[in-house]
């Protein structure tokens, strides 16, 4: 049993002064089979902790009906087997670069605005899921021998709002779930932040890149007392489809961080190792200091060019890390674990079926619905995936512009069955002009709802209307396609063809390995869709780059032949795919 505790100037250890340091490191961005490995390099890296959000979207996924909530726990078992202290950060909100930050679209989609308040009916929902998930946290908590050490009550709250009584409720939850460990916050070295964020008698803590001393500085303006922690070290960051993949130069992070434990603070590495985000689960920003500009979707890897890369090799930012923490731990550092199985060689995909959208629909999807204006995704509870939308043009008419007012995200446009294009933003037209009558399918993808500020969970779908010249087409039909749908058993009902090369739709193929290991796939000349392998998501992959090959946990292949689908939203080259060792 150990007591860990926030002192006048220093975090205690059974009374003890103790310097923390953490490292990011998402459980759900990795593959449990990768845990142990992961916390592993964390240890080698020179880090005493670990600290992970938990997503609540990813849990419960419709009121009441929970997803493996356990894993959390078992991921914290892990940590503790490292011979890890960790640091749990359950929201409800996260951000993370996450899906909706965290947060259920089911409660998004109903609340709107009442998020993250002192609202009764969001608190409920946030209740009954604290109840669920953090006894599993109370039973590790290091005075009951387990390896929990400090619990973070909300995320980032000085970034969105000023509701403190929402705030203190939270902090009271927690109390009143069992939590008895350190609670904090974490907000931006700024004023406003601070202020809108923290919460009396709650350890405050601040996040940044730089500026070690400016920012503590800040943070003693308010709480001139209590231990120093930058919560969130950003070593590196997250890539944008269709923008620059970021970097950061190993040399000035390095220093950045030598300055944090300079002041004397500790510090929480962000990310330590970032992974992947696995099946659709990346988040999205809006361009603007108000949000108001386009929509910027994440991408699939979580490689934030951090020191442990998304294959859970050392990068040059690792051995760096490495020196500057070595001195403030007791005894050598550790040596690296053996790395994980990697493919013996390359494989290659090879394909022979293929169903077109429609066709999979109807195997897969929802019951198609119909009304006057077309629901969001919100409205028809769909998380993750697409929805196409039927609607027809009256005639006789001349050709006026159709557009789609609304419209989140991204939709390919057919009229009457032949593409006439694809739209993206959320007033769109059509390059050409139609005639009616007509018969217009629009099928529409969300590439992941805003994770930070003022328009996180705002809806996706069509949110406006389809017009024709500046007319309402009324009588619309929608049927959703979610990504979890895509079983193997639902997937065998599906009537595949002769693989067709240039067309949207799903494509079953088949890889045979000899030796499996963690590979990367690579799918030249194909546009943007969803790759499984073996019932496996690994998410979304875009030729609009930056990020070029998909990353395949080793434990997701075996040995011999291994299925693959491809869901192809645009069009495919030569359907053809290598699965490469990374």
């Amino acid at each position: 049993m150990t007591e860990f505790t926030v002192g006048d100037e220093d975090f205690l250890l059974d009374g003890r002064p103790v310097r923390l340091l953490s490292g990011a490191l998402h459980y759900f961005r990795v593959h449990e089979g990768h845990w142990d490995h992961r916390l592993a390099m964390l240890r080698a890296m020179g880090l005493n902790c670990v600290e992970t959000y938990v997503p609540w979207n990813l849990h419960e996924p419709a009121p009441g009906r929970y997803a493996d909530p356990e894993a959390l726990g078992r991921f914290l078992d892990a940590a503790h087997r490292a011979g890890l202290w960790a640091i749990v950060r359950p929201g409800p909100y996260i951000c993370a670069e996450w899906e909706n930050g965290g947060l259920p679209h089911w409660l998004t989609g109903r609340l709107g605005r009442r998020v993250r308040t002192d609202d009764a009916e969001y608190l409920g929902h946030v209740e009954r899921w604290f109840t669920r998930l953090l006894p599993q946290v109370v039973a590790r908590q290091a005075d009951r021998g387990g390896p929990v050490i400090m619990v973070q009550a909300e995320n980032e709250y000085g970034s969105y709002g000023t509701d403190r009584g929402y705030l203190r409720h939270l902090v009271d939850l927690l109390g009143g779930c069992g939590v008895t460990v350190p609670l904090f916050t974490s907000d931006g070295p700024e004023d406003h932040m601070l202020t809108g964020g923290s919460v009396p008698g709650v350890l405050a803590t601040v996040n940044f890149g730089s500026g070690a001393r400016e920012a503590f500085a800040t943070l003693r303006r308010h709480r001139p007392g209590g231990p120093l922690m930058c919560m969130e070290f950003w070593c590196g960051w997250f890539d944008h489809w269709g923008k620059d993949h970021s970097v950061r130069d190993p040399a000035d992070a390095a220093a950045s961080l030598r300055e944090i434990l300079d002041a004397g603070a500790s510090v929480n590495v962000y990310m330590a190792h970032g992974g992947t985000s696995f099946a659709g689960w990346a988040g999205a920003n809006r361009a603007g200091e108000l949000q108001d500009q386009a929509l910027e979707p994440t991408v699939t890897s979580y490689d934030y060019d951090a020191p442990i890369d998304e294959t859970g090799r050392p990068t040059e930012k690792f051995w760096r890390f490495r020196e500057v923490l070595e001195p403030y731990r007791d005894g050598p550092l550790p040596e690296l674990p053996p790395e994980p199985a990697v493919l013996g060689a390359p494989a290659g995909v090879e394909f022979d079926g293929w169903a077109p959208l429609g066709d999979v629909l109807e195997v897969l999807g929802d019951e198609e619905t119909e009304g006057p204006v077309p629901p969001t995704f919100e409205e028809l509870g769909v998380d993750r995936g697409l929805v196409r939308y039927r609607v027809r043009i009256p005639g006789p008419r001349r050709p006026y512009p159709l557009r789609v007012a609304g419209l989140r995200d991204r939709a390919v446009v057919y009229v009457d069955g032949a593409r006439a294009g694809v739209l993206g933003g959320e007033n769109d037209a059509l390059a050409e002009p139609v005639a009616g009558p007509a018969d217009v399918e629009l099928w529409v993808e969300s590439l992941g709802r805003v994770n930070y500020g003022p328009r996180t969970g705002e809806p996706k779908g069509i949110t406006g209307g389809v017009l024709h010249e500046r007319q309402y087409l009324h009588g619309v039909r929608a049927g959703a396609l979610r990504l979890d749908a895509f079983g193997a058993a639902a997937v065998a009902k599906v009537p595949f063809r002769a693989a067709e090369a240039g067309a949207a739709g799903l494509y079953r193929g088949s890889a045979v390995v000899e030796h499996a290991g963690d590979a990367r796939l690579e799918l030249p000349g194909w546009i943007r869709g969803f790759v499984w392998v073996n019932g496996f998501c690994l998410g979304r992959y875009w030729a609009a780059g930056p990020q070029r090959s998909l990353f395949v946990p080793g434990p997701v292949l075996r040995a011999g032949t291994n299925e693959v689908w491809v869901l192809e939203l645009e069009g495919a080259g030569a359907p053809a795919g290598t699965f490469s060792p990374v």
